[in-house]
């Protein structure tokens, strides 16, 4: 038989810390005291079924979005390449792309036909945006499949031109399984400026970013700028391409994505910082520098800057105003210097005293 519980039966349960049982039926008045009590009581559990109760606690995991295939794998005949362009796992990737795509374009990172996006997929396959198309409207029937010589295999819409510079980064640097070209406001205006984004002012930049790059101005979608990118983006995740825009690459389509949220970021900050005219840089220091691209590492990612003195880590000398590296490349050589020339210094007190001296008069 179901228990009544009233308003009394409220106060003896709250004051012994007993559980309400789940089935009881309560009076209005106990309905009331439980109201009014500014820790309510709660009511049993009820016994949840076998099928809901954890028998083992898995370890937590970090989702992973990279494409993987079988090497040798490849489809070769016609007809096996349009069945792998429609199998489930591309048309995830063709959703993936059309979604960043949107996120660029929402951001301001590409505008009108600008930007364009690519994940390898094969030994010798690459997915690719269109040329000619809205990065904000795309839809996976428009991506194009190409091969690692840019010739299209799959697709009703022409590859972008510019897919030649994400295939070169690809051909250096197997990490790179998918590239991001954008115009970013801020990152560009870097680039347009021929300014190089200084390290050692945000840790997360440092972290997730490493040196940022500049590149040396090609014709887009040239030869030229595909030799000229590929080189630089092998060890450098980010490139400023000087007078163009911004060349990501990562991972997966997320990881290169974050990049570039990560570097428009970053040099929004450091435009920002320059403006309130303090010291910028002399917060982190190479010490804690040093510990920034050990975390880098751990993370899977390229970093160039090991062999660097803790000094050279965050030099930034040509960013104005910049943070100048003063400490000694050999300190026991500095601290062996010469002292200040004894006739100059003097002069100094000559010079000195006869100031004081028409001071005092």
């Amino acid at each position: 038989m179901r228990q009544v519980i009233t308003a009394q039966d409220i106060e003896t349960l709250y004051s012994n810390g007993t559980p309400v049982p789940a089935d009881a039926i309560l009076t209005p008045a106990a309905r009331d005291a439980m109201r009014n009590r500014s820790s309510v009581l709660p009511r049993a559990a009820t016994a949840a079924p076998a099928s809901a109760v954890a028998t083992k606690f898995s370890e937590p995991t970090v989702p992973d979005l990279e494409y993987k295939w079988v090497p040798g794998s490849d489809p070769k005949t016609p007809e096996a390449i349009a069945a792998f362009f429609v199998s489930p796992a591309i048309m995830v990737l063709k959703e993936r792309m059309c979604d960043i795509g949107r996120r660029l374009y929402a951001k301001n990172y590409t505008d009108g036909n600008g930007g364009n996006i690519t994940i390898r997929v094969g030994d010798n396959l690459v997915l690719s945006t269109p040329t000619l198309i809205s990065k904000g409207f795309m839809k996976p029937a428009d991506m194009a499949l190409i091969d690692m010589e840019g010739k299209q295999l799959a697709g009703a819409r022409k590859r972008t031109s510019e897919a030649m510079t994400h295939l070169a980064i690809m051909k250096r640097q197997p990490k790179a399984r998918s590239c991001i070209h954008a115009h970013p406001p801020h990152a560009t205006a870097f680039a347009v400026a021929r300014v190089q984004p200084p390290t050692c002012l945000v840790t997360e930049a440092d972290i997730f970013l490493g040196k940022v790059a500049l590149a040396p101005y090609q014709t887009p979608g040239s030869p030229e700028n595909a030799e000229t990118i590929g080189e630089v983006a092998k060890d450098n995740q980010c490139v400023l391409m000087l007078n163009h825009g911004v060349m990501v690459w990562g991972k997966d389509v997320e990881d290169a994505h974050w990049k570039m949220e990560n570097v428009d970021a970053f040099c929004q900050t450091v435009l920002l910082a320059a403006q309130l005219g303090g010291e910028l840089g002399s917060g982190i220091g190479g010490k804690k520098a040093r510990e920034l691209i050990t975390i880098r590492k751990s993370l899977g990612m390229p970093e160039g800057r090991e062999n660097l003195k803790e000094c050279e880590l965050c030099d930034n000398s040509d960013f104005r105003p910049g943070v100048v590296c003063h400490a000694p490349a050999n300190p026991e050589a500095e601290s062996a210097a010469p002292s200040a020339d004894p006739a100059v210094e003097a002069m100094v007190q000559q010079i000195t005293t006869q100031i004081m001296a028409k001071m005092k008069g």
